[in-house]
């Protein structure tokens, strides 16, 4: 079962969905904190609610408030840089550089591929959370090929 969680978690690597900072988290994980990684993607998916309905509202605007929007984006970029979640973070860089310019179309239009891949991720790390509960404690964490 272990090779298991270890495969499942090198899949998320190589599907580009998790990068260096999850290993960091995992890093950070011991005897004390057992759960310390899935408790700060849970405060990380609770706490970005809130800034997910901001942007939404923030995009019905017209004319669109391009600053708000670049703060918001801000936010959520670098709460999904801390977790890892390198697909999500790409798309804020996108839709940041689309503020730039004034693209509100380009911002629309990459929010909601940063809307499926922020929910792609939530659900391939559940399974993962839930399935590393089954396992049980890994010995230390280990950074993937």
């Amino acid at each position: 079962m272990q090779r298991q969680l270890a495969t499942m978690k090198q899949s998320l690597f190589d599907q580009g969905y998790l990068d260096e900072q999850f290993v960091q988290l995992e890093e950070l994980q011991d005897d004390v904190n057992p759960n310390f990684v899935e408790e700060v993607v849970t405060l990380y998916y609770r706490d970005s609610v809130r800034l997910v309905q901001n942007l939404e509202q923030a995009l019905e605007k017209n004319p669109l408030d391009f600053s708000k929007l670049d703060s918001y984006m801000h936010q959520f970029k670098g709460s999904s840089s801390s977790i890892g979640a390198k697909k999500v973070k790409t798309e804020c860089t996108q839709f940041r550089e689309y503020c730039r310019t004034g693209n509100g179309e380009g911002c629309k239009r990459t929010f909601q591929q940063l809307k499926k891949e922020y929910a792609t991720l939530k659900k391939k790390l559940e399974v993962y959370f839930q399935f590393a509960r089954q396992v049980g404690p890994v010995e230390k964490a280990r950074r993937p090929k």
